[in-house]
């Protein structure tokens, strides 16, 4: 039995905005193990990197209010101080941040800035600070370590920056990386390539990857399990394979329809009504989905929907998938897009 490494109790992140608090993260359970990367999917909205964010002890302390447990080895890190906080954050869980440009400081060198790492969780000398840097580059794929070690951010192109990103989240050695979009300002060959180094290095490493991502296909090639997140909840997660050849919740199908196919070049792609509810104005009563289903009826959904084991090891939220259909009977509304993994 594999050792859990993260485990996310009934997690819910809630900003302030005037004088209330609103749940971006809703009561969110996850367990990740060792050796296995699991992918986090979703609109932009529906809560992934403020769940990102929360595992790292990074939101704004006077706006935001964090209650549940996150348990990295049994050590509950909603509730130890700053000074422990950062023992393990960069050291034990890395984190690759969605824009590179803007997670590198401008003012420092490539090499100064993964030496603050190794300054900060380790008592290496100079030299082999300077040695592990270059080893680090060289690892990430970085053509000509020795010259990148000296240059700036401004002056490497997004896939390097984005490289350069890698190098600092996995200086120490984590047992956990979480990649919060690590490809979305790239283009698609570049992508390739970052998903490529990152998959390289876990299966080198060992490491367990949280990867956040709103692109199925990067969840097909890359994840070992998958949660697909709503409106601030799980609606739905299980081993790739099964919820990929038979996604079952509403949102998760929509989502399939929506990918292009090369199957048929006729066929007209499904467009999911509506928008993910701001939390302002998000109905935390009954099943969040439900206003972009209209057609099924009400007494469909649960009062408050719950996960459900549909089979082994595969959960999906809320009874209403089991009267699902599409407004426009589309037949074949799943994509096995499971043969490039």
């Amino acid at each position: 039995m594999a050792e859990k490494l993260l485990e996310i109790k009934d997690l819910k992140t809630s900003f302030r905005i005037k004088d209330d608090y609103y749940a971006a993260v809703d009561n969110v359970s996850i367990t990740l193990y060792e050796n296995e990367i699991v992918a986090i999917v979703g609109e932009s909205g529906c809560g992934k990197s403020a769940l990102a964010l929360s595992i790292m002890g990074l939101h704004n302390k006077e706006r935001t209010k964090l209650e549940g447990e996150i348990l990295y080895k049994d050590k509950n890190l909603i509730k130890v101080g700053e000074k422990e906080l950062n023992k393990v954050r960069g050291n034990h869980i890395g984190m690759v941040f969605q824009e590179p440009l803007t997670a590198l400081n401008p003012l420092m060198t490539v090499g100064q800035q993964i030496e603050e790492n190794l300054d900060y969780h380790t008592t290496l000398s100079k030299a082999d600070k300077k040695e592990r840097t270059l080893q680090l580059l060289d690892q990430v794929g970085i053509p000509r370590p020795e010259l990148t070690y000296k240059q700036y951010p401004h002056e490497l192109s997004g896939g390097m920056r984005q490289r350069i990103v890698i190098a600092i989240a996995i200086a120490c050695n984590p047992s956990v990386l979480i990649a919060d979009e690590p490809t979305t300002a790239l283009d698609v060959t570049i992508q390739a390539q970052i998903l490529d180094l990152l998959k390289e290095i876990q299966s080198e490493t060992k490491m367990s990857v949280v990867l956040i991502t709103h692109d199925l296909s990067v969840v097909a090639e890359m994840a070992d399990r998958v949660i697909v997140m709503y409106a601030g909840q799980v609606v739905e997660h299980g081993l790739v394979e099964k919820v990929f050849r038979q996604p079952l919740h509403p949102y998760t199908r929509s989502l399939f329809q929506s990918i292009p196919t090369v199957l048929d070049d006729q066929e007209r792609l499904h467009v999911i009504q509506g928008t993910v509810p701001s939390i302002l104005k998000l109905d935390r009563k009954g099943c969040r989905f439900h206003p972009r289903i209209p057609w099924v009826s009400s007494d469909q959904h649960e009062e408050n929907p719950t996960l459900h084991e549909a089979e082994d090891g595969h959960w999906v939220r809320c009874t209403c998938y089991k009267n699902f259909y599409f407004e426009n009977s589309i037949e074949g509304d799943s994509h096995d897009i499971t043969q490039s993994k």
